[in-house]
């Protein structure tokens, strides 16, 4: 076994993880680091050390442009005697294949270890998977080994998210970095090389010093793409020619696919491994790293790139690879220039991907079809374009899809295809609002409708009454949003489309408790719910639950808000239908935030602002983190709340502008600058009054009244606040602790009398609301009382060094071994923030170092051994 340097201690992280898997509680390991640091090699090492008392199984994703879906379970599934590649090849439903793989590895005798390489090019099912199975891996006793490019993971990537969601307690990260001068040292008197120079021009990447060292070249290559020719030229025609083919083939070079296309050659295989180009993994031919790959194919001539692309493609679709590998098919065919197999392929690959749920490589196939569709008649290219729209959607490319949606438009229209015209304006519509173009929006709808309605009535005309009822209760236009859904389950029920009923119900819901008819709403909403249970739409049942915990939240009726978020995101989590999740997780935040819980709305604010979620998920997610760092004078208070007011101001409805502005107001009043409260409030006044919505008028008006541009409250203000505003503060804080609101309850006490205001300090001292509570001691001093407490934050009480709870935050993740770039990444902080606390962490726990710093809050008991991954640093 070749001896790795500096990798002893990422082997020993692995061996104590897969000790506590022996003992039946799985983990997933995550091995991160730079192209060509050696990811791959400390996984073979460390699963060949154990290939006597654990099952390994591997499989790999590809940097194909369209991956196939669940390509590495594929891969995986060609090792394991079940039934799971007959359920892959069989198109079976992904919760079945899901849930085959997760019995596998429960019912394992041994442990098994489970690798998924270059997760970083998954396509959307094989992330599922991952999710799946990370979140279910405590279950099993395997060991989940994921490794990525990290440096290839920017915040929006779409693994971001997925490791984010795994659970902390089950994941351990092992982060590779690059070789020591002494280890390339080493490494240049094994290759009776020089080693000067070398560490400075390839950084010490594994890699880069190997293809070096490896080069006859005088001195060090000016790249290592030239490393790579240069070793590649050295090598016999016979064999130069089979490693083009291997590039061409993929990273993993099947055997079959191979003597199909170049011929059987063992010499020519021998000399490519013996130098290094190949390597044999799990009995097939390799590339040791997709950068060689790479550097082969781009020194490909096009001409040659083609024809050796043409002699894959006729290879696959001679063993019919066609029909069980569409997508690969489709992609070779592209590069062959065969636009009638592209044609043919690459619509049946997309369907395949959106039947897995991996939308980004079903947008992508549309894509490719759409370019070589041009034998198609004017509706097939329609349609396709409308599937292409579909995908684009979900994977959040609304441009695109709006673009595809008008182009199908303006075919329908010149074919006279008017229902799909009414029914693709209606599409459009719903793709408008998710862009913020709300003003496009409404007139696309009220087009699509104006179309329908110009035809015999169809369930397309019932679904664009459906959509026009959503919009209006989006926008909290209730009379008008009840009189659409009604008239949309009217039709409905005439074709038995019943999941149009279930949505108009919920629209319907919805816009009834945020208008105060509370009880009405909650029996629409449940009934929705009822509905979309029986007939199995999980999506519109966790958007049901999702209506019904923001609807209650936004009237301040918290208690069953909190509950139904509770069943909704159980429902959504175990469906892994994260953008209700998030949605919800979001207005769960507010509700912490409104209850006094403020870590737990913290951490569930940035969640979700970590997670790339929609507009509307970062909307509320952004104006709960604002309010909480205003309320607890933390910083950045600014940025959180700028960038909610912009996703919000594209939406122009009432929905999203008034919690901003309300946030927004509220923060400069705690700074101290009036003048911009009065802006702020009065920027969404008037839209509230005209929408008659006495919460967002409540507050909204107590802030004007604050900045002393109101005298009386409206008469459709919400009670609390109207108390308020009247002066009557002891009622108003009496309303506030029956609606459960501490916070607000000791702003009310603060406008009070003397013992009033000391309780209202007590409050805001134990909720940590330093600003607030300090307006509170200057009113105390003000009237000449000198015995005013004072004393730490409530948070910092709870540990000797006296850490703030942003502090105790970030504490916490140095533990975890992360760096100051990925602290502040992980709570959406700047990275000269992070800085400073960290700054501060050390100054507090009288530590030289980061290293000391955790020590120091282990021994102390700050933060335990628990929060921190398994064995890492």
């Amino acid at each position: 076994m070749i001896e790795l340097l500096e990798r002893d201690q990422s082997l020993a992280q692995f061996d104590s993880v897969l000790g506590l898997v022996a003992t039946g509680t799985g983990r997933t390991v995550l091995v991160g680091g730079e192209a060509g640091i050696g990811k791959t090699s400390l996984v073979e090492q460390f699963t060949e050390r154990h290939r006597s008392d654990a099952r390994v199984l591997w499989g790999g994703c590809e940097a194909l442009f369209t991956p196939r879906p669940l390509g590495p379970l594929h891969d995986i599934a060609g090792q394991m005697q079940s039934d799971l590649l007959t359920l892959l090849e069989s198109d079976a439903p992904r919760t079945r294949i899901f849930g085959t793989m997760l019995t596998e590895l429960q019912v394992s005798g041994k442990p098994t270890i489970l690798v998924i390489e270059d997760v970083h090019w998954a396509d959307e099912a094989t992330l599922d998977l991952i999710k799946f199975l990370g979140r279910r891996i405590q279950r099993t006793k395997a060991l989940l080994a994921l490794t990525y490019r990290d440096d290839e993971v920017g915040p929006r990537h779409p693994l971001r998210s997925i490791l984010g969601e795994l659970p902390g307690g089950s994941v351990t990260r092992i982060v590779l970095t690059a070789l020591s001068e002494m280890a390339v040292e080493t490494l240049a008197r094994r290759a009776k090389r020089s080693a000067e120079g070398i560490h400075a021009t390839t950084g010490g990447n594994p890699f880069f010093v190997t293809e070096v060292l490896a080069s006859d070249q005088r001195g060090v290559p000016a790249t290592v793409r030239d490393a790579v020719l240069t070793r590649a030229s050295r090598l016999s025609e016979a064999a130069r020619r089979m490693l083009d083919m291997a590039a061409v083939i993929g990273y993993r070079v099947d055997s079959w696919l191979m003597n199909a296309t170049a011929g059987s050659d063992p010499e020519a295989v021998d000399e490519l491994v013996s130098r290094g180009m190949l390597r044999l993994h799990g009995g097939e031919l390799a590339f040791r790293h997709e950068l060689a790959r790479q550097a082969i194919l781009e020194a490909l001539s096009p001409g040659t790139s083609r024809a050796l692309h043409q002699a894959v493609l006729a290879a696959l679709l001679t063993a019919s690879a066609g029909r069980d590998e569409p997508g690969r098919v489709a992609y070779h065919a592209e590069a062959a220039g065969d636009a009638a197999a592209v044609s043919q392929y690459a619509p049946v690959a997309a369907r395949r991907a959106t039947a897995f749920g991996a939308h980004r490589e079903a947008a992508a196939q549309f894509s490719r079809a759409l370019r070589f569709g041009r034998s198609l008649t004017s509706l097939e290219h329609a349609a396709l374009l409308e599937d292409f729209a579909r995908e684009s959607i979900l994977i959040d490319q609304i441009g695109d899809a709006i673009e595809a949606l008008s182009e199908a438009n303006r075919i329908f229209v010149a074919e006279g295809e008017r229902v799909k015209e009414g029914l693709n304006l209606t599409n459009q519509s719903r793709a408008l609002v998710r862009a913020g173009r709300n003003a496009e929006a409404e007139e696309s709808s009220r087009r699509g409708i104006e179309v329908l309605e110009s035809q015999p009535p169809t369930r397309e005309l019932a679904f664009a009454y459906s959509i026009q009822s959503y919009m209006r209760m989006l926008n909290r236009d209730t009379a008008e949003a009840i009189d659409w859904g009604e008239k949309a389950i009217a039709m409905a029920e005439r074709f038995a489309h019943q999941e149009t009923i279930v949505n108009a119900y919920t629209s319907i819901g919805a816009a009834l408790v945020v208008s105060g008819d509370v009880e009405k709403g909650r029996a629409s909403l449940e009934k929705g719910v009822h509905l979309a249970t029986v007939a199995g739409f999980d999506t519109l049942v966790a958007l049901a639950y999702s209506n019904l915990g923001s609807a209650f939240g936004e009237r301040y009726l918290f208690k069953d808000a909190e509950e139904y978020l509770r069943t909704g995101m159980a429902y959504a989590t175990d469906r892994d239908l994260d953008q209700s999740l998030l949605y919800m997780l979001a207005w769960r935040a507010l509700v912490h935030l409104y209850r006094g819980r403020w870590s737990e709305a913290g951490e569930d604010a940035l969640a979700v602002s970590r997670r790339g979620a929609s507009a509307i998920s970062q909307i509320m997610a952004l104006v709960a983190l604002g309010r909480l760092r205003a309320r607890r004078g933390d910083p950045e208070v600014k940025s959180a709340l700028d960038q909610a007011l912009q996703l919000a101001a594209q939406t122009e409805t009432l929905q999203r502008l008034a919690p901003v502005r309300a946030a927004r107001a509220e923060a400069a009043w705690l700074a101290g600058d009036h003048a911009a409260t009065r802006e702020e409030a009065t920027a969404a006044f008037d839209l509230a009054m005209r929408h008659k919505h006495d919460w967002f008028v409540g507050e909204l008006a107590y802030w004007l009244w604050r900045a002393g541009e109101l005298s009386a409250a409206p008469a459709i203000a919400a009670e609390p606040f109207r108390l308020e505003i009247q002066g009557e503060w002891r009622a108003a804080a009496d309303a506030w602790e029956r609606l459960g609101c501490p916070y607000e309850q000791a702003r009310a006490l603060g406008d009070g009398d003397v013992d009033a205001q000391r309780t209202a300090l007590a409050l805001f001292e134990g909720l940590g609301a330093r600003p607030a509570a300090e307006m509170v001691r200057r009113s105390l001093r003000a009237q000449g009382i000198r015995d005013i407490p004072r004393g730490p934050r409530a948070v910092t009480r709870s540990n000797p060094a006296g850490l703030s709870a942003r502090e105790l935050e970030v504490l916490s993740l140095l533990g975890e071994g992360l760096q100051n770039a990925e602290i502040a990444s992980r709570l959406f902080l700047s990275a000269k923030t992070i800085d400073h606390h960290v700054s501060a962490i050390l100054a507090k726990l009288s530590a030289r170092s980061r290293a000391e710093a955790v020590a120091a809050a282990y021994r102390s008991g700050i933060i335990s051994q628990s929060k921190a991954a398994p064995g890492n640093n």
